[in-house]
C-alpha cells in the first residue's frame, strides 16, 4: 500500500510558541506569587512591628507609673470632667525608634484603669504604602497596687505612750464626716500597738479604745515602720510629691485653689479632706519632711513621712498614714473630732528616751476608708494578672 507522508513543515515552531506561553505563565506566576508572599511579609512585618510600637507604650505607661502617682491616681471615675476622668498619651517615639505610639488613660474606679494604645511603624507613618500602612491598637487593665502596710491598731510605736488631758486613741473604724464613697466601716482594731517593752499610761481622762484597747506584740520591730512588703521607706519617700526640710510650719498647711484648680506648686498644699468635693478633695500626695517638724495648720491627706520628730498643735487634722520615725506630741483639738484620722506609726528612738504624748483633746481615730484611699491614691499600676490584656480593632 502507498504509504503518504504528512507535512510537517513548521511545527517546531508552534511547539516553540506554546512552549513559550506556558513558560511564561509559569514564569508569570512565580513573579505574581513571589511578589504577593513580600507584600504579605512586609505587610506581616509592618504589624508586628506596630504591635511592638504599642506594647511599648503600654508598658512604658506602667514603667513611669510611680512619677505621675499625683495626676493619674486622682483623676475621677469615668466618665467625668472635672476632675477630668481620662489622660491623652501624646505620640511618643519607642525607644527602639521603630515608631511611635499614642493613645488614652481612663479611671475606672479608685483600682482599676485601662489603657488604650495605638502603635504604628516608622514605615508606616512616613505614608505611601498601598492601604495607609500598619497600626496595632493594644487595651491594658491595670489595678493599683497599693503598699503592704502592717496596719494593726490606730497607734503602732516601739516606745512607751502617754495618753493624757482629754485626747483619745481609737481603734474602732471611723468615717470621716462628709466622704460619700467609703464602704462599710471595718472590724475595730486595736488602740494602741506596741512591742514588748512598751509602757502605755493613761491619765487626766485619757482614753485607748479598740480590740483590744492596746495590743503588746513583740513582732513590732524597726522594719514594721521601714518596710512595706518590696516597697522601703527610702523608696517611698523618693516618690514623695512633695519634700520639705524640718520646719516650724505654724498655720501654713491648707488647700490652695488657683483659677478654679487645685494648685499642686504650693508645697504647703496638702489636699483637702475636709472638703472632698472640692478641687483639691481628690488631691492625694505622699510628703517627706526630713527632720523635726511643728504643724498648727488646717488640714491635709494622704502619706506622711516624717524623718524626725513632729509636733502637732492646734486644730490640724491629717487623713491617711503618718509614719513618723521619731516621737509624736499632740496637744490641743480645736474644737476638732481629731488630729489623725486613718493610721498612725510613730518610731521613736529608745536612744533618745522620749515617749509620745497625746494631750491636750488630740485624737487619734482609726478609719480605713482614710488609709485605703490614701494606698489607692498613692499607689502605682500593675498588670491584672489574668484577662488584663486585649487587642483592640478601630
Amino acid at each position: 500500500m502507498k504509504q503518504v507522508l504528512k507535512n510537517e513543515r513548521g511545527m517546531a515552531l508552534a511547539v516553540a510558541i506554546v512552549a513559550l506561553v506556558i513558560v511564561g505563565a509559569l514564569v508569570a506566576g512565580a513573579l505574581f506569587s513571589g511578589t504577593q508572599e513580600q507584600r504579605v511579609a512586609e505587610n506581616t512585618r509592618r504589624v508586628q512591628a506596630s504591635f511592638g510600637v504599642a506594647e511599648e507604650g503600654v508598658n512604658s505607661l506602667i514603667r513611669v507609673w510611680p512619677n505621675s502617682t499625683t495626676v493619674w491616681n486622682g483623676m475621677a471615675g469615668y466618665p467625668a470632667t472635672a476632675p477630668t476622668s481620662e489622660r491623652t498619651i501624646v505620640a511618643t517615639q519607642s525607644r527602639s525608634n521603630t515608631g511611635k505610639y499614642n493613645g488614652s488613660l481612663y479611671k475606672m474606679n479608685d483600682e482599676i484603669y485601662f489603657v488604650d494604645v495605638t502603635g504604628q511603624d516608622n514605615q508606616s507613618l512616613a505614608g505611601g504604602i498601598r492601604g495607609g500602612g500598619a497600626s496595632q491598637r493594644v487595651g491594658l487593665l491595670t489595678t493599683i497596687r497599693p503598699l503592704v502596710m502592717d496596719i494593726q491598731a490606730s497607734l503602732t510605736t516601739t516606745n512607751g505612750d502617754k495618753v493624757s488631758g482629754s485626747s483619745t486613741v481609737d481603734g474602732f473604724d471611723h468615717t470621716p464626716v462628709g466622704w460619700t464613697s467609703c464602704g462599710p466601716v471595718d472590724s475595730s482594731m486595736a488602740g494602741i500597738r506596741a512591742d514588748s517593752g512598751s509602757s502605755i499610761t493613761q491619765n487626766g481622762g485619757g482614753t485607748v479604745l479598740g480590740t483590744p484597747p492596746v495590743k503588746i506584740d513583740p513582732t513590732v520591730t524597726d522594719s514594721t515602720f521601714s518596710k512595706y512588703g518590696d516597697v522601703t521607706y527610702a523608696d517611698l519617700a523618693a516618690r514623695a510629691s512633695i519634700t520639705l526640710p524640718g520646719q516650724n510650719f505654724s498655720t501654713s498647711i491648707a488647700p490652695v485653689v488657683t483659677n478654679g484648680q487645685c494648685d499642686w506648686s504650693v508645697l504647703t498644699n496638702w489636699g483637702d479632706p475636709l472638703n472632698p468635693t472640692a478641687p483639691c478633695g481628690t488631691y492625694f500626695p505622699i510628703i517627706h519632711i526630713t527632720g523635726d517638724a511643728n504643724i498648727n495648720g488646717q488640714e491635709g491627706q494622704g502619706i506622711l513621712l516624717v524623718d524626725g520628730s513632729l509636733s502637732v498643735n492646734g486644730g490640724f487634722q491629717w487623713f491617711g498614714i503618718a509614719i513618723i520615725k521619731g516621737s509624736l506630741t499632740t496637744a490641743g483639738g480645736g474644737g476638732q473630732p481629731a488630729h489623725f484620722w486613718g493610721a498612725t506609726m510613730a518610731q521613736d528612738s529608745v536612744a533618745l528616751g522620749q515617749t509620745q504624748s497625746i494631750t491636750g483633746g488630740a485624737n487619734l481615730l482609726y478609719s480605713k476608708c482614710a488609709i485605703l484611699k490614701a494606698l489607692d491614691m498613692t499607689g502605682v499600676g500593675a498588670q491584672m494578672r489574668s484577662r488584663g490584656w486585649v487587642q483592640l480593632f478601630q
